[in-house]
């Protein structure tokens, strides 16, 4: 592990020229810029917010809006991390055929680069808190702890998936679709209590309830989403029962990830 942050650390500067290269190329024609940023998480808590008049969904006295907004806010960065992580290496062809580097660079800095929007996305929830007169406290600390799990949980994905993407573009593909699966999946329209009440209070799913709730929880983006959501909102520290499964999930699978990718790595060039 030491090591790996060495070697990492020793091309620092190539990946801070990437990391400004993939902003400039996302943005370079777009007339109205980084302002999707923002657009993108209001139009879809808009839409949330709409869906949410129609069905109905608690929310434990929390308004809905800035609820479904702080859940968008780690899903997007999430989504937004592997999508770009699982195409950096094919992205790069070019540059991989040319010189030598350790070619984790891509994914990662593809990951590190979404924290600049994550930031915009801080501004605008600071105005909603400010508009429903809510305040943080202490327990926001634990958001730098949020989001680098919630980074460390899109390396898994952008990891295995850059490297079976060289040799199967049908990954590249198919992740929208399996991501926007995993969105309903995750507690982004709906909060986790919800979920924990039907499987966990109510044992909606009859001897099954506990074990389903605890394969949910395997999902990062549950623990995450209402950790942030807790943190954030309601000035409660992150619930550990609901995290830890999605840890242990992420531990165990992070170095797996890594080390797949670094097995085909040694191809990249000759099959790109």
């Amino acid at each position: 592990m030491i090591a790996i942050a060495k070697n990492l650390y020793d091309y620092r500067e190539l990946m801070l020229s990437l990391a400004w290269k993939n902003i400039i190329v996302r943005y370079k024609q777009a007339y109205m810029g980084l302002a999707w940023a923002v657009i993108k998480p209001l139009l879809l808590m808009l839409i949330f917010s709409v869906v949410k008049s129609f069905v109905g969904i608690e929310t434990g006295g929390i308004p809905y809006p800035i609820l479904a907004f702080a859940a968008l806010m780690p899903w997007i960065l999430f989504q937004e991390s592997a999508s770009e992580g699982v195409n950096s290496v094919v992205g790069n062809a070019s540059l991989i055929r040319k010189i030598y580097f350790p070619r984790e660079i891509f994914p990662l800095t593809a990951t590190l680069t979404k924290l600049i929007e994550l930031l915009i996305s801080f501004l605008i929830l600071a105005g909603l808190m400010a508009y429903y007169q809510m305040a943080p406290t202490w327990n926001a600390l634990w958001v730098p702890l949020i989001i680098l799990y919630t980074l460390l949980a899109a390396l898994v994905i952008s990891l295995v998936g850059s490297a079976i993407n060289v040799y199967y573009r049908d990954i590249g593909m198919a992740l929208p679709v399996l991501l926007q699966i995993m969105m309903y999946l995750s507690p982004v329209i709906y909060p986790l209590s919800l979920v924990k009440q039907r499987l966990l209070e109510d044992q909606a799913a009859g001897s099954w309830s506990d074990i389903l709730y605890f394969i949910y929880t395997l999902n990062p983006l549950a623990g995450i989403i209402d950790a942030f959501q807790r943190t954030m909102l309601q000035g409660l520290p992150p619930d550990l029962a609901s995290l830890w499964p999605g840890v242990l999930l992420t531990a165990i699978l992070l170095p797996i990830s890594y080390k797949l990718f670094k097995t085909a790595e040694s191809h990249f060039a000759d099959v790109i």
